[in-house]
Protein backbone atom coordinates (compact mmCIF):
# COMPACT_ATOMS: atom_id res chain seq x y z
CA UNK A 1 0.00 0.00 0.00
CA UNK A 2 2.83 2.68 0.85
CA UNK A 3 5.70 1.13 -1.66
CA UNK A 4 6.97 4.17 -3.48
CA UNK A 5 4.26 6.63 -1.66
CA UNK A 6 5.76 10.36 -0.86
CA UNK A 7 4.77 10.85 2.59
CA UNK A 8 4.67 14.33 4.34
CA UNK A 9 4.98 13.81 8.10
CA UNK A 10 4.11 16.86 9.73
CA UNK A 11 5.31 16.66 13.39
CA UNK A 12 3.76 19.62 16.57
CA UNK A 13 4.89 20.04 20.26
CA UNK A 14 3.83 17.66 21.71
CA UNK A 15 4.97 14.62 24.30
CA UNK A 16 4.01 11.74 22.00
CA UNK A 17 5.90 13.45 19.40
CA UNK A 18 9.27 11.03 20.59
CA UNK A 19 6.86 8.35 18.77
CA UNK A 20 7.99 9.59 15.58
CA UNK A 21 11.38 8.20 15.10
CA UNK A 22 9.51 5.04 15.37
CA UNK A 23 7.14 6.03 13.29
CA UNK A 24 9.67 7.56 10.23
CA UNK A 25 11.04 3.98 10.52
CA UNK A 26 7.93 2.21 10.17
CA UNK A 27 6.82 3.93 6.85
CA UNK A 28 10.44 3.35 5.23
CA UNK A 29 10.48 0.10 6.16
CA UNK A 30 7.04 -0.02 4.74
CA UNK A 31 8.54 1.60 1.39
CA UNK A 32 7.61 5.32 1.82
CA UNK A 33 9.50 8.13 0.86
CA UNK A 34 9.24 10.38 3.70
CA UNK A 35 10.16 14.43 4.37
CA UNK A 36 9.58 15.84 7.57
CA UNK A 37 8.16 19.28 8.93
CA UNK A 38 8.48 19.87 12.41
CA UNK A 39 6.65 22.82 14.00
CA UNK A 40 9.13 25.23 16.52
CA UNK A 41 7.96 23.75 19.52
CA UNK A 42 8.55 20.19 18.00
CA UNK A 43 12.10 20.64 17.89
CA UNK A 44 12.06 20.34 22.17
CA UNK A 45 10.94 16.53 21.89
CA UNK A 46 12.05 15.38 19.16
CA UNK A 47 15.42 15.94 17.40
CA UNK A 48 15.73 17.10 13.79
CA UNK A 49 18.88 15.01 13.28
CA UNK A 50 17.26 11.80 14.40
CA UNK A 51 14.55 12.43 12.24
CA UNK A 52 16.48 13.61 9.23
CA UNK A 53 19.02 10.17 10.05
CA UNK A 54 16.05 8.00 9.33
CA UNK A 55 14.39 9.80 6.76
CA UNK A 56 17.48 10.41 4.30
CA UNK A 57 15.96 14.02 3.93
CA UNK A 58 16.52 16.94 6.16
CA UNK A 59 14.05 18.05 8.81
CA UNK A 60 12.03 21.20 7.70
CA UNK A 61 10.92 23.80 10.03
CA UNK A 62 10.69 27.41 8.83
CA UNK A 63 9.91 29.16 5.65
CA UNK A 64 13.63 30.42 5.44
CA UNK A 65 17.06 28.75 5.51
CA UNK A 66 20.17 30.65 5.82
CA UNK A 67 23.38 28.09 5.63
CA UNK A 68 26.62 29.46 4.59
CA UNK A 69 25.81 33.02 4.34
CA UNK A 70 23.03 31.76 1.48
CA UNK A 71 19.22 32.32 1.96
CA UNK A 72 16.60 30.10 0.33
CA UNK A 73 13.18 29.10 0.89
CA UNK A 74 11.20 26.08 1.61
CA UNK A 75 8.76 26.18 -0.75
CA UNK A 76 5.57 24.89 0.88
CA UNK A 77 3.23 24.44 -2.27
CA UNK A 78 5.96 22.07 -3.88
CA UNK A 79 5.98 20.24 -0.86
CA UNK A 80 2.17 20.05 -0.72
CA UNK A 81 2.43 18.49 -4.37
CA UNK A 82 4.92 16.49 -3.61
CA UNK A 83 2.95 14.32 -1.14
CA UNK A 84 0.95 11.94 -1.81
CA UNK A 85 -0.16 11.53 1.90
CA UNK A 86 -0.21 14.11 4.67
CA UNK A 87 0.31 12.63 7.81
CA UNK A 88 0.33 14.90 11.12
CA UNK A 89 1.18 13.03 13.84
CA UNK A 90 1.17 13.92 16.77
CA UNK A 91 -1.62 16.81 16.30
CA UNK A 92 -2.00 18.85 18.71
CA UNK A 93 -5.34 20.64 20.02
CA UNK A 94 -3.16 24.07 18.93
CA UNK A 95 -2.61 22.75 15.23
CA UNK A 96 -5.93 21.52 15.02
CA UNK A 97 -7.53 24.07 15.71
CA UNK A 98 -5.57 26.31 13.19
CA UNK A 99 -5.99 23.80 10.43
CA UNK A 100 -10.05 23.76 10.80
CA UNK A 101 -9.82 27.62 10.96
CA UNK A 102 -7.42 28.43 7.92
CA UNK A 103 -4.81 29.49 10.48
CA UNK A 104 -1.30 29.55 8.68
CA UNK A 105 1.55 30.83 10.95
CA UNK A 106 4.07 28.55 9.78
CA UNK A 107 5.29 25.96 7.64
CA UNK A 108 3.19 22.64 8.34
CA UNK A 109 0.08 24.93 8.46
CA UNK A 110 0.88 26.76 4.65
CA UNK A 111 1.96 22.83 3.21
CA UNK A 112 -1.55 21.41 5.11
CA UNK A 113 -3.39 23.97 2.92
CA UNK A 114 -1.24 23.23 -0.28
CA UNK A 115 -1.93 19.35 -0.21
CA UNK A 116 -3.87 18.01 -2.70
CA UNK A 117 -3.51 14.65 -1.14
CA UNK A 118 -5.34 12.84 1.81
CA UNK A 119 -4.47 14.13 4.73
CA UNK A 120 -4.50 12.09 8.10
CA UNK A 121 -4.44 13.66 11.44
CA UNK A 122 -3.22 11.73 14.85
CA UNK A 123 -4.65 13.85 17.49
CA UNK A 124 -2.47 13.91 20.96
CA UNK A 125 -3.87 15.89 23.88
CA UNK A 126 -4.77 15.86 27.58
CA UNK A 127 -8.02 13.68 28.53
CA UNK A 128 -9.81 16.96 29.26
CA UNK A 129 -8.34 18.75 26.34
CA UNK A 130 -9.30 16.01 23.82
CA UNK A 131 -13.18 16.03 25.49
CA UNK A 132 -13.19 19.97 25.22
CA UNK A 133 -15.87 20.75 22.95
CA UNK A 134 -13.99 23.00 20.79
CA UNK A 135 -11.20 19.80 20.12
CA UNK A 136 -14.77 17.91 19.12
CA UNK A 137 -15.38 20.95 17.27
CA UNK A 138 -12.20 21.13 15.30
CA UNK A 139 -12.60 17.23 15.13
CA UNK A 140 -15.58 17.75 13.38
CA UNK A 141 -14.57 20.48 10.87
CA UNK A 142 -11.52 19.05 9.71
CA UNK A 143 -13.34 15.50 8.88
CA UNK A 144 -16.22 17.67 7.06
CA UNK A 145 -13.23 18.84 4.69
CA UNK A 146 -11.69 15.32 3.76
CA UNK A 147 -9.44 15.12 6.36
CA UNK A 148 -8.88 11.22 7.95
CA UNK A 149 -8.96 11.33 11.76
CA UNK A 150 -6.51 8.57 13.59
CA UNK A 151 -8.79 8.08 16.66
CA UNK A 152 -6.48 8.39 20.18
CA UNK A 153 -6.73 5.87 22.26
CA UNK A 154 -7.06 5.38 25.70
CA UNK A 155 -4.17 4.59 28.52
CA UNK A 156 -1.71 6.26 30.64
CA UNK A 157 -1.14 10.10 29.86
CA UNK A 158 1.97 12.88 30.56
CA UNK A 159 -0.36 14.29 33.10
CA UNK A 160 -0.32 11.53 35.10
CA UNK A 161 -4.16 10.36 34.38
CA UNK A 162 -5.43 7.62 32.43
CA UNK A 163 -7.92 8.44 29.84
CA UNK A 164 -8.88 8.96 25.55
CA UNK A 165 -6.22 11.29 24.56
CA UNK A 166 -2.90 9.23 23.39
CA UNK A 167 -1.87 8.97 20.10
CA UNK A 168 -2.12 6.11 18.06
CA UNK A 169 0.89 3.87 18.31
CA UNK A 170 3.08 4.17 15.36
CA UNK A 171 2.11 0.02 14.35
CA UNK A 172 -1.57 1.35 14.20
CA UNK A 173 -1.09 4.63 12.46
CA UNK A 174 0.68 2.68 9.36
CA UNK A 175 -2.16 -0.13 9.74
CA UNK A 176 -4.64 2.79 9.82
CA UNK A 177 -3.58 4.49 6.83
CA UNK A 178 -2.81 1.16 4.78
CA UNK A 179 -6.42 -0.33 5.54
CA UNK A 180 -7.76 3.46 4.71
CA UNK A 181 -6.19 3.24 0.95
CA UNK A 182 -7.23 -0.27 0.37
CA UNK A 183 -10.75 0.64 0.96
CA UNK A 184 -12.23 0.92 -2.53
CA UNK A 185 -9.66 -0.72 -4.33
CA UNK A 186 -10.86 -4.08 -6.67
CA UNK A 187 -9.80 -6.40 -4.85
CA UNK A 188 -10.00 -5.42 -1.56
CA UNK A 189 -10.99 -7.80 0.97
CA UNK A 190 -10.26 -10.69 -1.44
CA UNK A 191 -7.72 -13.42 -1.30
CA UNK A 192 -5.65 -14.33 -4.02
CA UNK A 193 -3.16 -17.21 -4.49
CA UNK A 194 -0.64 -17.18 -7.01
CA UNK A 195 2.11 -20.01 -7.94
CA UNK A 196 5.38 -18.92 -9.66
CA UNK A 197 9.10 -20.29 -10.10
CA UNK A 198 10.11 -23.75 -11.29
CA UNK A 199 9.56 -27.05 -9.32
CA UNK A 200 13.23 -29.66 -8.80
CA UNK A 201 12.30 -33.08 -8.30
CA UNK A 202 15.25 -34.99 -6.71
CA UNK A 203 17.68 -36.92 -8.24
CA UNK A 204 19.83 -37.75 -5.33
CA UNK A 205 20.94 -35.55 -2.90
CA UNK A 206 22.86 -32.99 -5.34
CA UNK A 207 21.13 -33.17 -8.74
CA UNK A 208 17.79 -32.49 -9.65
CA UNK A 209 15.55 -32.51 -13.09
CA UNK A 210 14.20 -28.68 -13.51
CA UNK A 211 13.81 -26.42 -15.93
CA UNK A 212 14.79 -22.27 -17.12
CA UNK A 213 11.69 -20.54 -15.50
CA UNK A 214 13.15 -17.53 -13.69
CA UNK A 215 9.50 -16.91 -11.25
CA UNK A 216 9.52 -13.53 -12.49
CA UNK A 217 5.92 -13.97 -13.98
CA UNK A 218 4.73 -14.81 -10.62
CA UNK A 219 6.05 -12.12 -8.85
CA UNK A 220 5.00 -9.35 -10.60
CA UNK A 221 1.57 -10.70 -10.74
CA UNK A 222 1.44 -10.97 -7.09
CA UNK A 223 2.66 -7.12 -6.82
CA UNK A 224 -0.38 -6.64 -9.06
CA UNK A 225 -2.83 -8.24 -7.24
CA UNK A 226 -1.43 -6.75 -3.70
CA UNK A 227 -2.03 -2.93 -5.24
CA UNK A 228 -5.20 -3.95 -6.19
CA UNK A 229 -6.16 -4.49 -2.08
CA UNK A 230 -5.91 -8.12 -2.33
CA UNK A 231 -3.97 -10.33 0.46
CA UNK A 232 -1.40 -12.21 -1.73
CA UNK A 233 -0.40 -15.89 -0.80
CA UNK A 234 2.44 -16.34 -3.42
CA UNK A 235 3.54 -20.06 -3.53
CA UNK A 236 6.94 -19.71 -4.93
CA UNK A 237 9.29 -22.36 -6.24
CA UNK A 238 13.18 -21.94 -6.22
CA UNK A 239 14.21 -18.40 -7.53
CA UNK A 240 16.67 -15.66 -6.67
CA UNK A 241 13.94 -13.35 -6.30
CA UNK A 242 11.96 -11.77 -3.65
CA UNK A 243 9.05 -10.02 -2.61
CA UNK A 244 8.90 -7.90 0.81
CA UNK A 245 4.79 -6.29 1.31
CA UNK A 246 2.61 -6.42 3.98
CA UNK A 247 0.05 -7.92 2.01
CA UNK A 248 1.79 -11.20 0.28
CA UNK A 249 3.06 -14.03 2.25
CA UNK A 250 5.98 -15.60 0.29
CA UNK A 251 5.70 -19.60 0.99
CA UNK A 252 8.81 -21.28 -0.40
CA UNK A 253 8.82 -24.43 -1.92
CA UNK A 254 11.10 -26.87 -3.91
CA UNK A 255 9.25 -29.78 -5.28
CA UNK A 256 6.19 -29.79 -7.51
CA UNK A 257 4.67 -32.26 -4.37
CA UNK A 258 5.60 -29.71 -1.93
CA UNK A 259 4.04 -26.94 -4.46
CA UNK A 260 0.93 -29.21 -4.71
CA UNK A 261 0.37 -29.39 -0.71
CA UNK A 262 1.02 -25.71 -0.10
CA UNK A 263 -1.68 -24.98 -3.06
CA UNK A 264 -4.34 -26.92 -1.69
CA UNK A 265 -4.12 -25.93 2.27
CA UNK A 266 -4.89 -22.21 1.06
CA UNK A 267 -7.21 -22.71 -1.83
CA UNK A 268 -10.79 -22.89 -0.13
CA UNK A 269 -9.83 -19.66 1.21
CA UNK A 270 -9.25 -18.26 -1.93
CA UNK A 271 -11.50 -15.88 -4.33
CA UNK A 272 -8.84 -15.85 -7.50
CA UNK A 273 -6.16 -18.34 -7.76
CA UNK A 274 -3.62 -18.13 -10.76
CA UNK A 275 -1.11 -20.79 -11.81
CA UNK A 276 2.25 -19.40 -12.95
CA UNK A 277 4.62 -21.67 -11.86
CA UNK A 278 6.02 -23.78 -14.25
CA UNK A 279 5.87 -27.14 -12.61
CA UNK A 280 7.48 -30.45 -14.10
CA UNK A 281 5.30 -32.81 -15.44
CA UNK A 282 7.57 -35.67 -14.34
CA UNK A 283 9.91 -36.66 -11.50
CA UNK A 284 12.21 -39.48 -10.75
CA UNK A 285 10.64 -42.67 -9.64
CA UNK A 286 13.30 -43.13 -7.01
CA UNK A 287 15.69 -40.54 -5.31
CA UNK A 288 19.00 -42.03 -4.38
CA UNK A 289 19.98 -41.77 -1.08
CA UNK A 290 23.46 -41.11 -1.70
CA UNK A 291 25.34 -38.85 -4.83
CA UNK A 292 24.92 -41.26 -7.84
CA UNK A 293 28.84 -42.28 -8.72
CA UNK A 294 30.09 -41.77 -12.43
CA UNK A 295 30.42 -45.31 -13.48
CA UNK A 296 29.27 -46.21 -15.95
CA UNK A 297 29.08 -44.13 -19.59
CA UNK A 298 25.27 -44.14 -19.35
CA UNK A 299 22.51 -43.41 -16.72
CA UNK A 300 18.81 -44.21 -16.99
CA UNK A 301 16.41 -42.38 -15.03
CA UNK A 302 12.56 -44.04 -14.65
CA UNK A 303 10.45 -41.02 -14.36
CA UNK A 304 6.55 -40.68 -13.38
CA UNK A 305 3.81 -38.27 -13.90
CA UNK A 306 3.77 -35.64 -10.95
CA UNK A 307 0.67 -34.48 -9.47
CA UNK A 308 -1.27 -32.13 -11.83
CA UNK A 309 -1.98 -29.30 -9.65
CA UNK A 310 -4.07 -27.08 -11.99
CA UNK A 311 -6.44 -29.98 -12.86
CA UNK A 312 -6.84 -31.27 -9.40
CA UNK A 313 -7.53 -26.91 -8.41
CA UNK A 314 -10.54 -27.09 -11.62
CA UNK A 315 -11.77 -30.65 -9.95
CA UNK A 316 -12.43 -28.85 -6.34
CA UNK A 317 -13.21 -25.34 -7.75
CA UNK A 318 -15.93 -23.93 -5.98
CA UNK A 319 -16.17 -20.00 -5.72
CA UNK A 320 -12.64 -19.35 -6.76
CA UNK A 321 -11.83 -17.83 -9.90
CA UNK A 322 -9.48 -20.33 -11.43
CA UNK A 323 -6.64 -18.85 -14.28
CA UNK A 324 -3.94 -21.42 -15.36
CA UNK A 325 -0.66 -20.35 -17.78
CA UNK A 326 0.33 -22.91 -21.27
CA UNK A 327 3.00 -22.20 -22.89
CA UNK A 328 2.86 -23.85 -26.39
CA UNK A 329 5.51 -24.91 -29.15
CA UNK A 330 2.38 -25.39 -31.90
CA UNK A 331 -1.11 -25.14 -32.43
CA UNK A 332 -0.86 -22.88 -29.53
CA UNK A 333 -4.46 -21.34 -29.61
CA UNK A 334 -6.04 -25.22 -30.18
CA UNK A 335 -3.89 -26.91 -27.28
CA UNK A 336 -4.67 -23.69 -25.04
CA UNK A 337 -8.41 -24.13 -25.59
CA UNK A 338 -8.17 -28.02 -24.77
CA UNK A 339 -6.23 -27.10 -21.48
CA UNK A 340 -8.50 -24.74 -20.26
CA UNK A 341 -11.69 -26.95 -20.64
CA UNK A 342 -10.28 -30.29 -19.72
CA UNK A 343 -8.90 -28.31 -16.64
CA UNK A 344 -12.06 -26.10 -15.73
CA UNK A 345 -10.40 -23.25 -15.93
CA UNK A 346 -12.45 -19.94 -15.95
CA UNK A 347 -9.28 -18.44 -18.39
CA UNK A 348 -5.44 -19.12 -19.62
CA UNK A 349 -3.05 -17.09 -20.38
CA UNK A 350 -0.94 -18.30 -23.44
CA UNK A 351 2.63 -17.82 -23.59
CA UNK A 352 4.84 -19.24 -27.09
CA UNK A 353 7.77 -20.27 -26.93
CA UNK A 354 7.70 -19.27 -30.96
CA UNK A 355 7.26 -15.58 -30.00
CA UNK A 356 11.43 -13.85 -29.29
CA UNK A 357 11.42 -12.76 -26.31
CA UNK A 358 8.67 -14.73 -24.80
CA UNK A 359 8.46 -17.14 -22.35
CA UNK A 360 11.38 -18.29 -19.66
CA UNK A 361 14.33 -16.63 -19.06
CA UNK A 362 13.32 -13.20 -20.33
CA UNK A 363 12.25 -10.04 -18.88
CA UNK A 364 10.00 -9.39 -20.98
CA UNK A 365 6.55 -11.49 -21.93
CA UNK A 366 3.77 -11.82 -24.84
CA UNK A 367 0.46 -13.54 -23.88
CA UNK A 368 -2.53 -14.15 -25.01
CA UNK A 369 -5.51 -14.14 -22.86
CA UNK A 370 -8.49 -16.65 -23.66
CA UNK A 371 -11.49 -16.80 -21.08
CA UNK A 372 -14.16 -19.76 -20.77
CA UNK A 373 -16.07 -18.50 -23.36
CA UNK A 374 -13.26 -18.60 -26.17
CA UNK A 375 -12.56 -14.69 -26.14
CA UNK A 376 -9.34 -14.31 -27.29
CA UNK A 377 -7.04 -11.24 -26.35
CA UNK A 378 -3.62 -10.96 -27.93
CA UNK A 379 -1.33 -8.71 -26.41
CA UNK A 380 2.50 -7.66 -27.54
CA UNK A 381 5.36 -7.57 -26.28
CA UNK A 382 5.83 -5.85 -23.06
CA UNK A 383 7.02 -5.99 -19.73
CA UNK A 384 6.60 -8.32 -17.48
CA UNK A 385 5.37 -6.24 -14.72
CA UNK A 386 2.85 -4.74 -17.32
CA UNK A 387 1.72 -7.91 -18.23
CA UNK A 388 0.58 -8.31 -15.05
CA UNK A 389 -1.58 -5.32 -15.21
CA UNK A 390 -3.17 -6.58 -17.99
CA UNK A 391 -3.42 -9.72 -16.83
CA UNK A 392 -6.11 -8.70 -13.91
CA UNK A 393 -7.22 -6.00 -15.81
CA UNK A 394 -8.96 -8.80 -18.36
CA UNK A 395 -9.88 -10.64 -14.69
CA UNK A 396 -11.67 -7.62 -13.40
CA UNK A 397 -13.82 -7.52 -16.46
CA UNK A 398 -14.81 -11.09 -15.90
CA UNK A 399 -14.68 -11.76 -12.15
CA UNK A 400 -17.34 -10.84 -10.23
CA UNK A 401 -17.33 -11.96 -6.15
Amino acid sequence: MLGGKNILLGITGGIAAYKTTFLVRLLIKAGANVKVILTESAGSFVSPLTLATLSKNPVLSSFVNEEGGEVDWNNHVELGLWADIMLIAPATANTLSKMANGTCDNLLLAAYLSAKCPVFFAPAMDLDMYRHPSSKSSFEKLQAYGNVMIPATSGELASGLYGEGRMAEPEAIVDFIKKHLAQGLPLSGKNVLITAGPTYEAIDPVRFVGNHASGRMGYELAKVAAGLGARVVLVSGPTHLSLKHDSVQVVKVVSSEEMYDAVHSYYKDMDVVICAAAVADYRPKRIADQKIKKKTAELTLELVKTKDILLSLGERKKKQYLVGFALETENEIENAKAKLERKNLDAIVLNSLNDKGAGFGHATNKITFIDKNYAINPFELKSKAAVAEDIFAEILKRYHA
